[in-house]
């Protein structure tokens, strides 16, 4: 029966590094355990189309195939954002639910090639689909899903990471450590934006690792916030440092605070044009300028007191999604490769919700889908950065940032008033907002 066990291979959502890492490993251990291993191109693209041709849709993978792949960056599979969420789903805020056609559709090519296990590799919209096609299936495909995404924002076990994140960081890292150092030497600020669709966990960390003048993420901020509110953070920081005698600095910023903008249709308002939105729905986070915005809200108020300064916006995220993992990333993919195959051939597998793989403490932990599903959206949950954490603290406490405690100093309001050419009642009046009321040098909830 082993011989007649077969493994498909699907790759969703955003690129990120190490996918190759987790499709060689994964081959490896099913073709040792005697099973036989296909490759799906595009991921869901073709697979939920009628016009799927495994000739050019599909390609079988061996071990001579795959043995070095885990080396380079990207997808040799490619990938897409195509899903199996309904349209009313994909388009509004409305509780998850399948395009039956579409599932149907997957269903029956899968079965066409007698596709016996499926593994996905994936964010939280691939892990949804995978999840249909388990319960759809009634137990009859196995389907195991590989947590990816650069944005770390999946809720695996204890703080565990998504694979991809570790490599976007690192390099992310060297990127802001260089825009740093060009900041210094020509006097400039740098108002980077990160990637990251709704939590803060990549700007986070590559903030805090090049000790970035300060980040700014959306944990930080209540919903239906202002472009001008977070103007006033940045501005904030960028006051204080002219107050120390800096001019320069380097501002991370998560794209996900465009989300914080409140509803699309707000932001199209404040851009004067259309944000298109990716084929899960979400509005494409690299069609709204953030650091456009607010580079141009702080040129105006700076204007206004008749002061110069020199911003550039910058976007990263790109540049990190198909980089070349690092070792530690490699070795997290081929545990979680090989973790997929032993859950599909144990009866963990056999669960008729599907499972995801996890490595937690160096042990393979399974999770059940629906452990990570909001029941009120039928969608899996985002793992936010907790500004209460000591993870934050400590990030915070290396920021340059207007606190509670400047504006209490007279010494150092004086200063901040006389560079921001307002008296001191009329700054701590203007950015009291925006410097964080503090309980232990955490910001309070």
């Amino acid at each position: 029966m082993a011989g007649k066990q077969r493994v498909g291979i699907v790759v969703g959502g955003g690129p990120a590094p190490g996918i190759n890492g987790v499709i060689g490993s994964a081959t490896i251990e099913a073709v040792n355990q005697g099973m036989s291993v296909v490759g799906f191109f595009r991921g869901l693209r073709w697979l939920a189309s009628d016009v799927f041709d495994p000739a050019e849709h599909s390609i079988p993978l061996d071990i001579g195939r795959v043995a070095r792949i885990h080396f380079d960056g990207g997808s040799i599979l490619g990938t897409s954002r195509a899903t199996l969420l309904d349209e009313a789903s994909r388009a509004h805020d409305t509780p998850a639910s399948p395009d039956d056609s579409r599932l149907r559709q997957v269903l029956q090519n899968l079965t066409s090639l007698g596709i016996t296990h499926l593994i996905t590799i994936g964010g939280d919209d691939t892990a949804l689909s995978a999840r249909f096609i388990a319960e759809a299936s009634r137990g009859q495909i196995r389907v195991v899903h590989v947590p990816k995404t650069i944005d770390n924002d999946l809720p695996l076990p204890q703080g565990a990471p998504t694979f991809g994140y570790a490599t976007a960081r690192y390099n992310g890292t060297h990127i802001v450590q260089n825009l740093m150092a060009d900041s210094l030497t020509t006097g400039r600020w740098y108002i980077v934006t990160v990637m990251g669709r709704s939590a803060g966990w990549l700007a986070l960390g590559i903030g805090q690792a090049a000790s970035a003048t300060l980040t700014v993420i959306p944990e930080e901020f209540a919903e239906n916030t202002t472009i001008s509110e977070i103007a006033d953070v940045v501005e904030g920081a960028m006051l204080k440092r002219l107050a120390m005698g800096r001019r320069d600095g380097v501002a991370v910023v998560a794209e996900g605070l465009a989300y914080r903008l409140g509803d699309r249709e707000e932001i199209e308002q404040l851009l004067g044009q259309e944000v298109p939105i990716d084929a899960a729905g979400h509005m494409r986070l690299s069609d709204v300028p953030l650091g456009l915005m607010l580079r141009k809200k702080l040129e105006s108020r700076f204007e206004a007191r008749g002061m110069k300064v020199s911003i550039v916006s910058h976007m990263l995220g790109y540049e990190l999604r198909s980089a070349a993992p690092t070792p530690g990333d490699m070795s997290y993919c081929r545990a979680l490769g090989h973790g997929c195959i032993r859950l599909l051939l144990s009866q963990e597998s056999s669960y008729s919700g599907g499972v995801l793989v996890s490595m937690i403490n160096g042990n393979l932990v399974p999770i059940h889908f629906t452990d990570l599903v909001d029941p009120t959206t039928n969608r899996i949950r985002v793992r936010h950065v907790d500004v209460q954490s000591d993870l934050y603290r400590v990030a915070r406490a290396y920021m340059i940032r207007l606190e509670s405690n400047d504006l209490d100093d007279a010494e150092i309001l004086g200063k901040l008033a006389k560079v921001a050419k307002m008296t001191p009642d009329e700054f701590r009046k203007r950015y009291q907002h925006a410097a964080a009321q503090l309980v232990d040098g955490v910001p309070s909830p």
